[in-house]
């Protein structure tokens, strides 16, 4: 699992095809629409090696990452987990990240779109600080387990240990032959969700032994495309689309990951004020297309033609029977079922209706 061919070998070994795109990236398995069931009936197990990885090591790296990043960082214990979000000195989103402490080093995970911008930015911060930062990305495999089925499928592989394991946290797993790190967390919808991080090998047993004994699951391999269905019917941001410098953490609904309380951090002002003077303008909501529409962003207008919001992802849901988007909208607007226009960059007009999420059938 070196790169995206020798996955591709690995997946073809146990009789599985997938689409692997250019930016190493797993765009579909075999079945769409079984992958979407197991999102949201099942389980399903994602591939997102591509992630950004960085790895901290020193000691001041907690402190280094407290005094930058919205979150407070400073006494995270070992195998505890995270959320932080980087933002610019304008309090404008440079990424949201998970970080985990190994004690010894701490690794940083970052989307891929903005995994060279972050790491400029801490290179950027480090001045007299006890901190050696390192670009891991390739050294370690990251996979994903989402679903309702999720916590009853761990279990199944790792036994009762899982129950030991509280919410944010980590451990060391060894079962079945394989050796790996488990982490339990929750996306920003509040879905329970696990990560296993490990090296090549012992991570496609991980995914040979799931293949193999998913029997009383409704188990897939899910890819990208699935996903992106999913996490927009589901509400759930992501990077580039809703988590970009054009917006700020209030914006986006990402307040459980700013300590309010603590002291400053860059871009700390604004935030603060936006907040304590709510002068927070926008919002994330979904819409509804009346038609077909292409996956890009949309600019909303109301009947006066006056800009109203983005649409920032598109996607078509099966469930709904209807292409359906997340985006930001002016705070005037975000009442549910009002109708907007959507125009894409080529002039091109839609009809929208705001619509709350996550979406149901």
């Amino acid at each position: 699992m070196e790169d995206k061919f020798s996955y591709k070998d690995f997946l073809h070994s146990l009789g599985i095809e997938a689409v692997i795109t250019d930016d190493n990236k797993i765009k579909t398995y075999t079945n769409l629409e079984d992958e979407l069931r197991s999102l949201s009936d099942g389980v399903g197990l994602r591939n997102i090696s591509h992630y950004g990885m960085i790895e901290l090591r020193g000691k001041d790296v907690l402190d280094f990452l407290h005094r930058i990043s919205t979150n407070s960082v400073r006494d995270l214990a070992k195998e505890k987990i995270t959320k932080t979000i980087f933002t610019t000195e304008k309090g404008r989103i440079i990424d949201l990240t998970v970080l985990m402490n190994f004690e010894d080093y701490q690794i940083l995970f970052c989307h891929p779109e903005h995994h060279p911008k972050i790491f400029k930015w801490l290179t950027k911060y480090i001045i007299n600080d006890d901190v050696k930062i390192s670009d891991i990305n390739g050294k370690y495999s990251l996979l994903e387990i989402i679903g309702p089925q999720a916590d009853s499928f761990v279990t199944l592989v790792c036994g009762t240990i899982v129950n030991n394991i509280p919410e944010n946290s980590f451990k060391v797993i060894s079962a079945e032959g394989m050796l790996f790190f488990l982490a339990k967390m929750r996306d920003i919808k509040n879905n329970i969700k696990y990560w296993v991080i490990a090296d090549h090998v012992n991570s496609s047993r991980f995914v040979k032994y799931s293949v193999e004994h998913k029997e009383i699951f409704d188990f897939n391999l899910v890819g990208e495309e699935a996903y992106n269905i999913y996490r927009v019917e589901q509400g759930i941001l992501t990077a580039p689309n809703e988590i970009n410098d054009n917006y700020n953490p209030n914006e986006a609904g990402l307040r459980d990951y700013i300590d309010f309380n603590k002291g400053c951090y860059i871009g700390q002002e604004v935030i603060a004020r936006l907040d304590t003077y709510d002068k927070v303008q926008r919002g994330i909501k979904g819409f509804v297309f009346e038609g077909p529409a292409e996956q890009k962003e949309y600019s909303l207008y109301n009947g006066d033609q006056n800009e109203s919001g983005k649409v920032t992802s598109v996607v078509y849901s099966p469930k709904c029977g209807k292409n359906i988007g997340l985006g930001y909208l002016k705070k005037s607007y975000l009442t549910d079922g009002s109708v907007l226009t959507a125009k894409d960059p080529d002039g091109n007009e839609i009809k929208v209706s705001v619509h709350k999420i996550p979406f149901r059938k």
